[in-house]
């Protein structure tokens, strides 16, 4: 089995053509996030409050524990690893997302994939909410992610 010399990290970062404090909010408040990710949230995100997402079509959800929210700067969750997004505001109307997760589970080669997938998630995420916000269009990026994996209602 293969060992790691560094814990693995995973990172994905955006420009978002628009004032920090909305791109923020795209964040914590369910009703923006569930057009370009999550389908539902059951409540705004606030520091130590515990919320539920859910991805219904592929019958999926998940207990979200909120560390830490610093208003239109950074939230940290916990989403079974730790999930850190940074908003850097850059010019009225530019906003740098990065968000950064780490501390994820397993033997080498599962943290390994966790990173991966974490990285390649977050990025589909933040093109998601750049099509959202900026030209207003829902690219239903997550929803047809995988569409063989749909839940048949």
């Amino acid at each position: 089995m293969a060992a790691l010399t560094n814990e693995p990290i995973a990172k994905a970062e955006m420009l978002i053509r628009k004032p920090v404090e909305e791109v923020f909010q795209a964040f914590i408040d369910p009703a923006i996030t569930s057009k370009f990710w999550f389908t539902k949230g059951s409540g705004v995100l606030e520091p130590g409050k515990t919320v539920h997402w859910e991805w219904e079509m592929y019958g999926a959800a998940a207990d979200i524990a909120v560390k830490a929210i610093e208003e239109n700067k950074r939230i940290l969750i916990d989403l079974g690893y730790t999930v850190e997004w940074i908003f850097t505001s850059r010019a009225d109307n530019e906003t740098f997302v990065t968000i950064t997760s780490s501390g994820f589970a397993g033997d080498a080669v599962q943290k390994a994939e966790q990173a991966v997938d974490a990285m390649g998630g977050f990025t589909m995420v933040l093109c998601g909410l750049k099509a959202l916000l900026e030209h207003g269009i829902l690219l239903n990026l997550v929803y047809d992610k995988a569409p063989d994996a749909h839940v048949k209602r």
